[in-house]
């Protein structure tokens, strides 16, 4: 977390001291099951939501579901984006269900969540729906969630729009908490995020710093050889 890190206005919107991330069921037999999304692309999405957490401070409770018996373990790529926490193990295709997950959730002190999973008629409208029940403020990535069809996971985001949930995208999570350029204690980590996972945007801005102000190409710090000095 910046120590110099800029107090933002909330006024409904996301803030990094306002919420917390729960990513949920990010495991390689859920994964098999996705058919609405391209699963690469769910993969990519949910690094960008890990990194930005981590960038910002934001606390993250991750879980997962019957690991040994069906759904393997948390995807390496994500563990290794959020510093390999130790997931909360559940029985429950809702983690709402589960009192250690409800219990993480409490410990934060925070009402909002920012949530993400597999699959999203399950494993996210359920704890999504009974969240805000108990009063929270859920905000579904959309595009950090998928199901076995295009129904499934458009039937599912009805169902939570229709509860009260928020729909929003993993970039729009990370600039959210960003909101403002000039805030350089994390513009650095946010623009690294952006040129590896986020497309014609990372390209474009890559592109900006080369092209236009001059700056040497860029070289991120996962790509940068063994011994490598950053200038």
């Amino acid at each position: 977390m910046p120590a110099n890190r800029p107090i933002l206005s909330e006024k409904g919107l996301l803030t990094p001291d306002n919420c917390v991330v729960a990513m949920i069921d990010l495991q390689p037999q859920m994964l098999f099951g996705v058919c609405n999304f391209d699963r690469q692309t769910i993969i990519n999405n949910n690094l960008i939501l890990a990194k930005a957490a981590r960038i910002f401070g934001v606390p993250v409770v991750l879980s997962t579901v019957e690991t040994q018996g069906f759904s393997g373990n948390t995807w390496p790529q994500l563990l290794a984006a959020l510093g390999h926490p130790s997931p909360i193990e559940r029985t429950t295709m809702n983690s709402w269900d589960d009192a250690n997950f409800v219990a993480a959730i409490k410990k934060t002190g925070r009402k909002k969540i920012v949530l993400a999973g597999l699959w999203t008629e399950t494993c996210v409208a359920l704890p999504t729906v009974q969240a805000i029940y108990d009063g929270y403020e859920v905000f579904v990535v959309e595009d950090c969630c998928g199901d076995v069809s295009p129904l499934s996971h458009d039937n599912a985001m009805k169902r939570v729009v229709q509860a009260g949930a928020k729909p929003v995208t993993a970039l729009s999570t990370m600039l959210e908490w960003q909101r403002d350029w000039a805030h350089k204690g994390t513009y650095d980590a946010v623009m690294d995020v952006a040129k590896t996972h986020c497309g014609a945007y990372g390209v474009g801005v890559e592109y900006a710093y080369t092209m236009v102000h001059k700056a040497p190409p860029t070289m991120l710090a996962e790509y940068r050889a063994p011994g490598a000095v950053s200038h």
